[in-house]
């Protein structure tokens, strides 16, 4: 009996990590799709991808995942570049890639 509570433990802690992976996947996907549509770049892939996660400490001082994602995007349709983005829970702390252009004068 102790053993199959043991194994629920783990099959729960499991799902969990499973699941807020998945969420923060998701929202790296917004953050990276709008920001590749304000900088009017193309999104390659449909898709971002972990490349990692550390134990950080948020602002409120509990312990929690730091993840760091990748993504591709295009200037012109005939180059790659690579975009990357960090999140803190739900929170992105840190972008590199498209900016969204800024206006020029002629003079």
């Amino acid at each position: 009996m102790p053993t199959l509570v043991v194994l629920m433990i783990v099959a729960a802690t499991a799902f969990a990590f499973w699941s807020a992976s998945r969420a923060a996947a998701e929202r790296a996907e917004v953050l990276g799709r709008d920001a590749c549509r304000a900088a009017g770049v193309q999104w390659l892939d449909q898709a971002v991808h972990e490349t990692g996660f550390r134990l950080c400490r948020h602002d409120n001082g509990w312990l929690g995942l730091e993840r760091t994602f990748r993504f591709d995007y295009s200037l012109d349709g005939q180059d790659r570049h690579v975009g990357r983005l960090v999140l803190r829970g739900d929170r992105l702390v840190s972008f590199s890639g498209p900016v969204t252009p800024e206006p020029t004068s002629l003079q």
